[in-house]
């Protein structure tokens, strides 16, 4: 393992605040959504992760790469980060089966970070101030001048990016003994997601963003899935055309995080920018249909407006969230339709709520039985 040498680096916030640290990942200069996330492991998962796409994570564990990469621990083909936050930040690596440094990993993906900072004083601001931009240097020293690079940054308030991060191409991930063809809208979809849909019995067609309800349908699929994805859910506007077409023809769909955000969308519910909004894998869901509550594993930076759900005849709430009340899952009384703004793969995260896969293969069933 090659030794490294860290140089100095800035973090400068939107509002004007410097933080200055040490550098990690690869020389440069990098700009974003500056947000938190408040697990306790999972980096690798949540570093590929395409939710975060366009984002600078800060990470409230204390360390961070202390046990390494590997190729099994990957959400996506790429990492996903523009870039990270975090308060120690480890060069060497204990874990045996890791293949890897973060410190490489980093390196070869082009990412650019900090560390060795207060990110419990950084993250206390953020939270009380909210989401801004940031820019991470760590060959510009000069922060007037990347407070002017840092306007270049666009707002994620109105970005589209799920075209950033979808599949080229779509492409088959077949089963033995199939039981359901699932079309799956890929969003920003994260690996775990697919495992747990073929483990189940539903071959897979995952289909790029913008692909058309017609070319989806084409292929004869038992139900749909929408995925998770980043950006503003409220320009997504092909994913939302494509869902209120899957709803009028009443195949069973299930939504998570981005595709939760579209299907309520697609039934005249609107979405509006959070604070601060969830991330970690720490956040208490109840049920309201079951009465149980459930820890789960979130992302994101957009809700769903809660008194539009409950003034619409046919779309109740199904989960809340229980630290601000926020919508955290829906379903249509009428249709065959169901999502929730948490990530019930579980990756990182614990199981709580991979039952919601069960439900929705319950649902194949039953309409293909009917």
């Amino acid at each position: 393992m090659k030794l490294h040498t860290t140089t100095d680096a800035v973090l400068v916030l939107e509002d004007g605040t410097v933080f200055q640290g040490k550098s990690l990942g690869k020389i440069g200069t990098t700009g974003g959504e500056v947000c938190f996330n408040t697990g306790m492991t999972g980096y690798q998962e949540i570093f590929t992760d395409p939710s975060y796409y366009g984002q600078i994570v800060i990470t409230t564990v204390s360390h961070v790469g202390n046990y390494g990469v590997q190729p099994e621990e990957v959400e996506s083909g790429n990492i996903q980060i523009k870039g990270l936050v975090c308060k120690e930040f480890s060069h060497h690596f204990s874990r045996k089966t890791a293949e890897g440094s973060l410190q490489e990993y980093f390196e070869k993906a082009g990412i650019v970070g900090i560390c060795e900072i207060d990110t419990r004083e950084l993250v206390r601001h953020v939270r009380d101030k909210g989401a801004m931009n940031a820019i991470i240097s760590s060959d510009n020293a000069d922060v007037e001048d990347l407070k002017r690079l840092l306007k270049e940054v666009p707002s994620m308030d109105g970005l589209e990016l799920s075209s950033k991060v979808t599949t080229l191409e779509q492409y088959d991930l077949p089963v033995e003994n199939r039981r359901f063809k699932v079309a799956v809208l890929d969003l920003g979809v994260k690996r775990n997601i697919l495992n747990n849909l073929t483990s189940r019995g539903c071959e897979c067609r995952v289909f790029p963003y913008g692909t058309t309800f017609e070319e989806m349908e084409a292929w004869g699929p038992d139900g749909y899935f929408i995925s998770n994805g980043p950006g503003d859910p409220a320009v997504t506007n092909e994913a939302v055309r494509s869902v209120e077409q899957i709803l009028a023809v009443e195949r069973p769909m299930f939504g998570i995080c981005m595709g939760h955000q579209i299907l309520a969308q697609a039934n005249g519910i609107p979405t509006y920018k959070m604070h601060n909004g969830h991330r970690g894998l720490n956040h208490p869901v109840k049920n309201l249909i079951t009465g149980k509550s459930e820890i789960t594993s979130q992302n994101h930076g957009f809700a769903v407006d809660a008194d539009a759900v409950r003034n619409h005849p046919n779309v109740e709430i199904t989960h809340i969230n229980l630290n601000d009340n926020t919508v955290e899952g829906i379903r249509i009384k009428n249709k065959p339709a169901f999502s929730v703004q948490y990530h019930p793969e579980s990756s990182p995260g614990p199981h709580d709520s991979e039952y919601l896969f069960d439900l929705f293969v319950e649902m194949l069933e039953k309409e293909k039985n009917s």
